[in-house]
């Protein structure tokens, strides 16, 4: 977050000289302007938002398939094979219902991808509000999951995977970090640069890469990644990746300057438009989480060099060294949006937690990463949310992947706490219409 600079009077003068002189005084007074409210101050976003999540009672198992046990109808879902997401324009062969949550996205864009067990095996069905899965907007730090999976994918292709070391610090700190934006067993916290790292070991044309023909095969031209999320970035001292289980060694790409990258386009480019060098859709979000969530369960669409232990860092921080916390990864994403929204729907008292564990015997997940800004070039302020979900024996098991994005007019920081409120809303109200379908 972007932090406006305060004006202080320096130690150093008198405090005379921080009042107005006598010749101010006999001029006709400037009209006194309130300060503008701060983020930090406002209560939704210190309750909802900036939290740590909370936690499932049953951590036992860190599972990454979602344990579906009873098998739905197969009439309004359609699996993998026949899918054939190895072809391109499979958008046009899902199983997809355009306008589930209603005729328009005013109050936001809203996909879901339904997960459910049927005679076919695992199997999808695509939800969005107002047809606006492919519709382009900035994803802000919620596009942090595709930097690191593209780097641990250019990893594996060298030999080593998540359960690494970059110089001496564990990979599973970093993803942590990068998701509560605090400091994390050897991470220092900054998520931006610590993401900004990662994507510079990926490089930018191998991530856009992936959208396309190097795995999601993705109709919509206007994808890339080719920004970063600051100037900053995370050094490990050294350019070596040491996995820690078969101690082998490879040297990945640590450059001091983002600009380094050939693939490397500035926010404001020729081709870039109004959503920066970022463009993401709810679609393209949420397929890429969903692919990785049904890693195991799916191999036809894994994401490319992928291994499991990968794909459960990401989810649970597997690996990590901070002795404080038996899990840490996505798991660890900051803010409760998305499970309160679940909650309200779940009868019988208690509190959101309380519920979660009720209904699933405290295996519930929630997987999640929270992007948000103020936006100049649009004037507005946005909340994009990413998350993939389980809760086991509910309705015989509901598992989906959620990609949320909402935003209010204006630029001020503090109107982040705005699109909070308005994407809790479309949570909210998503959330009803799905679970009240099982």
């Amino acid at each position: 977050m972007l932090k406006r600079p305060l004006l202080l009077c320096s130690s150093l003068l008198a405090l005379s000289a921080c009042q107005p002189s006598p010749q101010t005084t006999q001029q006709p007074q400037e009209q006194q302007t309130s300060p503008l409210p701060r983020l930090e101050d406002q209560v939704f976003y210190q309750q909802s938002v900036d939290v740590f999540p909370y936690l499932p009672a049953d951590l036992s198992e860190p599972y990454i398939d979602c344990p579906l046990t009873v098998q739905a109808s197969s009439e309004q879902y359609q699996s993998a094979a026949q899918t054939d997401y190895a072809t391109p324009g499979w958008e046009q062969r899902i199983a997809a219902d355009w306008q589930f949550f209603g005729n328009d996205s005013q109050n936001g864009r809203l996909l879901v991808i339904d997960h459910r067990l049927t005679e076919n095996g695992l199997s999808y069905r695509y939800l969005a509000n107002g047809s606006s899965q492919n519709e382009l907007y900035e994803p802000w730090s919620s596009s942090k999951v595709m930097a690191f999976t593209g780097a641990v994918s250019r990893a594996r292709q060298s030999g080593v995977g998540a359960n690494s070391l970059a110089g001496d610090v564990p990979i599973a700190d970093l993803i942590t970090s990068i998701h509560t934006y605090f400091p994390f067993g050897m991470a220092d916290g900054n998520s931006n640069a610590i993401a900004s790292y990662f994507i510079n070991v990926s490089g930018r044309d191998y991530l856009t890469s992936l959208f396309h023909d190097a795995w999601l095969k993705l109709s919509n031209p206007n994808i890339f990644m080719r920004g970063a999320y600051g100037s900053v970035l995370f050094d490990p001292g050294s350019d070596t990746w040491q996995d820690r289980s078969t101690k082998e060694s490879v040297s990945m790409p640590r450059l001091t300057d983002n600009q380094r990258d050939p693939g490397y386009l500035p926010y404001r480019c020729d081709n870039c438009g109004l959503t920066g060098n970022k463009p993401m859709t709810t679609l393209a979000q949420a397929e890429w989480l969903k692919r990785l969530a049904s890693h195991i369960a799916e191999p036809t669409t894994r994401h490319p060099g992928l291994e499991e232990e990968d794909i459960r860092t990401l989810f649970y921080g597997v690996g990590h060294s901070d002795v404080t916390h038996q899990y840490g990864g996505m798991l660890m994403g900051i803010s409760n949006l998305l499970a309160d929204a679940i909650a309200k729907q779940i009868d019988g008292p208690g509190d959101s937690r309380t519920k979660l564990n009720q209904i699933s015997d405290g295996k519930w997940r929630i997987f999640q990463k929270l992007g948000s800004g103020p936006s100049e070039t649009r004037k507005r302020a946005e909340m994009v949310m990413l998350a993939q979900v389980c809760l086991p024996d509910y309705q015989g098991g509901r598992a989906f992947t959620l990609a949320a994005q909402a935003g209010v007019d204006g630029d001020e920081e503090w109107q982040v706490n705005q699109a909070a409120m308005k994407l809790q809303a479309l949570l909210d109200s998503s959330m009803a219409t799905l679970l009240a379908r099982p």
